[in-house]
């Protein structure tokens, strides 16, 4: 078996298990329920981990408009190298924030929950198919926009990011939406240290920081995008939106709980957390 994330043909048993951990998963989102534990063996590697994905998203009746990066310590890397990790962003989780008022944001009780100040990519032309690796220059240079948003970070498995990588790609990449704000004018002329944010939760902060947080910067988060996606046999879309990855932490929140992230110069963005289901 390839240790390429994306490529994979698995025996007949570890096939079954897989498409049960993806059943298992959606089943638990559609009915806003948790999950004690993961349902079966964990994935031994990236290639399984994101099989189990792309079955789960076979299985979810909901169109992919984006994906979400999240990025994977020293120490809980595989074989592929890979240090981070993508999770797909769903239509129906993918809300407005720029009118300026709260947004209901649904999050599993009794599973895991928190919030995640983001930049959002947004393709304003395909990427090419064929181009497997890619440099943060090179993806500087692809047509894009940029925003201010906030990833809902959310699965029925409370221990999801305890368990590791290989779990949360499993199941969508810990992710339950994404709340897209304003623009960022002219990107490509800004550093990262001038992009400023902070996390607010219940009133109190809670994280701050910036796109300079972000492992070598946004824009190699967006180059990883662009190649595993490809890798994968999705290569990204006009129209796609990546999430580059948590620029202030992660942050808890509860149902019924508020969390407030402010942009320095581009805006605000405010959520209620609301029970899934």
């Amino acid at each position: 078996m390839s240790n390429e994330p994306g490529n994979t043909d698995l025996p007949a048993g570890q096939e079954e298990q897989a498409a049960a951990i993806a059943s298992t998963f959606t089943g638990a989102r559609r009915a806003g329920a948790s999950l004690p534990d993961f349902p079966g063996s964990i994935p031994v590697d990236l290639v399984q981990a994101y099989h189990v994905q792309d079955l789960a998203i076979d299985q979810w009746d909901d169109q992919v408009v984006g994906w979400k990066v999240g990025y994977i310590a020293a120490e809980r890397r595989d074989a592929s190298g890979d240090d981070r990790l993508l999770g797909p962003i769903f239509k129906r989780r993918l809300q407005d924030a720029t009118g300026g008022t709260a947004v209901d944001i649904q999050v599993f009780e009794g599973g895991f929950a928190a919030v995640e100040a983001e930049y959002v990519m947004e393709l304003l032309e395909d990427a090419p198919s064929d181009q497997l690796e890619w440099t943060p220059e090179q993806a500087e240079a692809l047509p894009a926009r940029l925003y201010i948003g906030v990833e809902v970070a959310s699965s029925p498995l409370a221990t999801i990011n305890i368990l590791g990588p290989l779990v949360v790609v499993s199941d969508f990449g810990n992710n339950n939406g994404l709340v897209l704000g304003p623009e960022i004018p002219d990107w490509t002329t800004r550093d990262d240290n001038a992009l400023r944010a902070e996390t607010l939760v219940e009133g109190s902060v809670v994280g701050t920081g910036g796109a300079d947080r972000l492992p070598g910067g946004l824009r190699t988060a967006f180059a990883f995008a662009l190649a595993r996606s490809a890798k994968r046999g999705r290569p990204l879309k006009r129209g796609d939106l990546v999430a580059t990855g948590n620029a202030t932490g992660i942050h808890d929140i509860t149902v019924g709980q508020t969390a407030l992230v402010r942009f320095a110069g581009f805006g605000d963005i405010a959520c209620r957390a609301v029970a899934a289901g």
